[in-house]
């Protein structure tokens, strides 16, 4: 998988809010953190692959929660995919 940085990345409230777009095969690539986030997708579709389970998401689908200490990924199955990363302001 190819890692994308956000195209656009604010804070608001003491909530970082990072807005990623990703074309097919481009994403966030396994990781782990300290911290829970919310992922939603807003345009096209995304695999969430965590620990034993996977989860196709898109503009239809609720933000999804991926729970602190366990790995995840974030892929996006179609060209012009923008999915959205938010958590409390201050975690790395």
């Amino acid at each position: 998988m190819i890692g994308v940085a956000p195209k656009h990345s604010f804070t608001y409230s003491n909530t970082r809010v990072n807005v990623f777009h990703a074309n097919i095969g481009e994403g966030l690539p396994k990781h782990i953190h300290t911290y829970s986030h919310a992922t939603m997708c807003n345009s096209g579709s995304c695999l969430i692959s965590l620990e034993g389970r996977t989860h196709t998401i898109n503009k239809n689908s609720k933000p999804l929660n991926l729970p602190a200490g366990e790995w995840h990924e974030i892929e996006a199955l179609e060209d012009s995919t923008v999915f959205v990363n938010v958590f409390q302001e201050g975690k790395q």
